[in-house]
């Protein structure tokens, strides 16, 4: 990793299984910043949250954590038990394992599935929460990739389908092909896995027990789902501020990493007294 990039640190999960976490803080030694915590995408790792660090970090001590499964974090067997909840008991043990009492928390596509959750059963650990183009559940009809997924090959799949997640015309080709060179990292049957549990789930109305003042930023042209996906935050969340970012697809979070931040800090200096 890139010298000034830090270095994955490692904690063992309730069930002894390693997982990796970054520690970013370059807030003033004499007042120290808010915690914030970013849980990463589904077919990524924190490493895509690189963009981010250079406004976020004069700011807020950043925790960045691999998702079981992927990046240098615990890869499960098939033999394994693998669900939402044990991704968010990784992220409450590991705010546990570092002392943070209270973060700001935030979440990218899947990650921020995660963060809805501690968001929703551990209210008390959450100062804010920010979402990124992420629903309050996975729509089944993703399911429908998986065969040509498995036919056409896990990379190529996402190259031809690129599109849904980038502008194209907006976009560095060297950013789309970095992306698709960090999936092809992952392993294809476990994605497949992780996928098919997240379509499997939905909690729409349990984001009323979202207690902290919550910011959602979502594509105008969402195509997994579309943005009606969105509608049950304006039903069920109280404390809510949502932004649309009109003509993008999905990876808004890699397309425009300075308006998200941009974004993100006015959120939390008006809301939060950041």
């Amino acid at each position: 990793m890139p010298a000034h990039r830090s270095h994955a640190q490692f904690f063992a999960a309730s069930d002894g299984r390693p997982i990796a976490y970054y520690l970013d803080d370059f807030t003033p030694p004499w007042r120290k910043g808010p915690w914030m915590v970013l849980f990463h995408s589904a077919m990524g790792s924190s490493e895509r949250f690189f963009s981010w660090m250079p406004a976020l970090t004069p700011h807020l001590r950043v925790l960045r954590m691999d998702l079981r499964g992927h990046g240098l974090s615990h890869k499960p067997l098939a033999t394994e038990d693998f669900t939402l909840e044990r991704l968010t008991r990784d992220a409450v043990e590991l705010l546990d394992h570092l002392g943070i009492g209270r973060a700001h928390v935030a979440g990218n596509s899947a990650g921020g599935y995660v963060a809805q959750q501690v968001a929703i059963h551990h209210p008390d650990r959450c100062l804010s929460l920010v979402t990124v183009g992420s629903t309050p559940g996975l729509t089944p009809a993703v399911q429908e990739w998986f065969p040509a997924m498995r036919a056409e090959g896990y990379t190529a799949f996402l190259r031809r389908t690129i599109g849904a997640r980038f502008d194209l015309e907006r976009t560095d080709p060297a950013l789309v092909q970095w992306f698709l060179e960090q999936t092809a990292e992952n392993d294809p049957e476990f994605m497949v896995r992780f996928i098919h549990h997240m379509s499997t789930r939905a909690w729409g109305p349990d984001l009323a027990r979202i207690a902290c003042p919550t910011l959602v930023i979502y594509p105008g042209e969402e195509p997994v789902g579309g943005v009606g996906a969105y509608e049950p935050y304006r039903e069920h969340v109280q404390d809510l501020e949502m932004l649309g970012y009109e003509h993008m697809p999905h990876n808004i979070a890699d397309m425009v990493p300075d308006r998200c931040t941009a974004d993100i800090l006015d959120f939390l200096r008006r809301r939060c007294g950041l």
